[in-house]
């Protein structure tokens, strides 16, 4: 028997009345915002300029083989033929298999009502075949070099990812359950912090809020290993860390992070934190603290880093400790300037100032620096050399609204459908709290590396970059070098990090972790998750490292480790250990606890500063 429908009470309609009029006025003062918020002209132009180009390549492949298109036009006027009599076999109640189904990984379409509510089902499915019928016109182009098939690959994605159904209130039904067990009340929320999110993004992007940030803090509970401030100059603070071990290695170990976001990703938290590892395994760690640049900054240049980042820090750790040489374990773009500093010691004479040096998802090689590429063409990159002129410093939320379309889906579209239309507040995260901790970067080095490393590629080629009047040869390194790269790294793709591995003349360890850029480097061994590759071998091509390569369980940290004590880099020989350092001990004052002040300026308060100044 059909059960009957309540009517809603008087107060249940005014209820409803209310919040409808109040997300009607928010709906149109938001439009009206983001309308202002819009990307910039200048950038605008620049991307619509390669979009146009890649598009006009794309249509001039297709007709160049009309055959093929029309087999493929014919393909989904089938499979869309099939799909409305599925659909209305299904609405007759009959049992329908799915013509396509979403990939292994794609989240989107969870919800039990993508899969049994008929009328959901088809448009889930009529939105699958459209989306992969586009992957087959590209993947099937000719007359296209590979980093034009990039690049139009790239722009139809986000195009077909924001017409998914899910990304509209209308057709997501978690979303429309929602409005209706709230009684309107998500999409106000919803809206609000819609606004609340723009009104704290850079203008040319929509910085979506992916955790609760009031619920952390830099120094109270992430980047909470406990160390000292030793020494500071206008672009560094480094980190002494306090020991925790009665004996430690000799030869102090420096990290080098990224200054692409801030350190603690290293640091986060005490049973996830690598720099708590390295001083509970008996290390003297000591880590570069990047300030967060303003216009006062926007001159220093690739060398200035060098000179004022790692090399005056291995001289302020021979101040410290007494030792002439350190051991370099660096990250990222800090990878990078590690093996130009090497490279520039060595031509100076100064190899032996480096024991040994690891890279952690390091381009050195930029033959294929991945889906990045997209938004390095000629007329982005002259907008950003103008943008970035103007104020001494590019946007740091610009370069984070950059990295998350490069898997749109999972950092931007899934937390738009949960803030905008469900109406949800985000929940605690530590990663996503650093993810979103940005950090801005200087014009002068930004502008050089993008187009010297991206663009030219010039560090693989001998005497390709010059620092302070010197030439430098990645190929005349003879330090020891562990590379760890990720399997699923989608900023540092491992088949072209490998290739960094064959350009030193020293010895050179290469492993490849599980997971990706972050989750497969901060992969502590208690957790015992993703695991790794080692072959001994290094064969002229990442394929035939892959194939000769053996598998392992858990973590790579403690191969890592083994590998720093077995060969001597850390001298780890009983009768060689010291006593454990403690911060202040040597010829360097302690300035402040850790984590020091650097790490939490934030750049509101820099662009505050900027606009205050006269």
């Amino acid at each position: 028997m059909q059960q009957k429908t309540e009517m809603p009470t008087q107060a249940e309609m005014v209820e409803w009345t209310t919040q409808l009029q109040q997300a009607g006025e928010e709906y149109c003062a938001l439009i009206s915002e983001a309308l202002g918020q819009m990307m910039p002209p200048g950038l605008s132009e620049a991307i619509n300029e390669d979009m146009r180009e890649k598009l006009q390549l794309g249509a001039e492949s297709l007709m160049a083989d009309p055959a093929r298109l029309w087999q493929v036009q014919s393909g989904l006027v089938q499979d869309q033929m099939q799909l409305w009599q599925h659909s209305m076999r299904g609405l007759a109640g009959e049992s329908v298999e799915p013509l396509i189904t979403p990939s292994r990984g794609d989240r989107r379409f969870k919800d039990d009502a993508w899969s049994q509510d008929p009328a959901y089902s088809s448009l889930m499915q009529q939105y699958l075949l459209f989306s992969k019928t586009v992957d087959e016109l590209v993947d099937g182009m000719e007359g296209m070099d590979p980093d034009q098939q990039r690049n139009l690959a790239f722009y139809l994605r986000q195009i077909v990812s924001a017409m998914s159904p899910t990304n509209f209130l209308a057709t997501n039904p978690e979303a429309v359950r929602q409005l209706v067990e709230t009684r309107g009340h998500s999409l106000v929320n919803g809206l609000a912090q819609l606004r609340h999110d723009l009104s704290n993004s850079v203008a040319g992007g929509l910085n979506v809020s992916m955790t609760d940030r009031s619920a952390f803090e830099v120094g109270r509970n992430v980047a909470v290993t406990p160390g000292s401030i030793v020494f500071e100059n206008e672009l560094i603070q480094l980190i002494q860390y306090t020991p925790t071990t009665e004996k430690v290695f000799k030869t102090p170990l420096l990290m080098v992070p990224p200054w692409i976001n801030k350190y603690y990703i290293l640091d986060l938290r005490e049973d996830n934190s690598m720099v708590k590892w390295l001083v509970d395994q008996g290390h003297t760690v000591f880590l570069i603290s990047w300030r967060n640049p303003g216009p006062e900054q926007g001159d220093l240049t690739w060398a200035d880093y060098m000179q004022m980042g790692p090399i005056r820090a291995i001289e302020a750790i021979e101040q410290a400790t007494g030792e002439k040489s350190v051991n370099l374990l660096s990250y990222c773009v800090g990878g990078t300037l590690a093996a130009s500093t090497v490279a520039y010691l060595t031509s100076t004479r100064r190899g032996r100032k480096v024991k040994s040096v690891t890279y952690m998802t390091t381009l050195q090689d930029f033959r294929d620096p991945g889906e990045i590429g997209v938004l390095l063409s000629s007329p982005v990159l002259d907008w950003l050399d103008e943008e970035m002129a103007k104020t001494g410093y590019l946007d740091g939320r610009s370069m984070a609204y950059s990295f998350n379309l490069l898997r749109e889906n999972d950092l931007f579209w899934s937390y738009y459908i949960n803030n905008y239309l469900k109406g949800e507040v985000p929940k605690p995260f530590d990663l996503l709290y650093w993810n979103t901790d940005s950090t801005n970067l200087a014009a002068a080095i930004h502008g050089w590396y993008l187009r010297h490393m991206y663009v030219e590629n010039r560090l693989v080629e001998p005497g390709g970059v010059e620092l302070d009047g010197v030439k430098i040869d990645l190929r005349k390194v003879s330090a020891p070098s562990y590379f760890i790269s990720t399997k699923e790294d989608h900023i540092a793709k491992w088949n072209s990090t490998y290739y960094g591995a064959l350009l030193p003349k020293g010895p050179v360890t290469f492993v490849l972790g599980g997971s990706g850029h972050i989750a497969g480097i901060v992969n502590p061994p208690h957790k015992n998750k993703y695991g790794y590759w080692t072959n001994d071998e290094l064969p002229e091509t990442h394929e035939q490292w892959l194939e000769g390569a053996e598998a392992h369980e858990g973590s790579w940290w403690p191969h890592w480790q083994n590998w720093m004590t077995s060969n001597g880099y850390a001298d780890a020989d009983p009768k060689k250990m010291v006593d454990a350092r403690q911060p202040g001990d040597g010829q360097l004052d302690i300035l402040e606890a850790a984590p020091g002040r650097y790490v939490k300026v934030s750049i509101p308060e820099i662009i505050g500063e900027a606009q205050a100044s006269p």
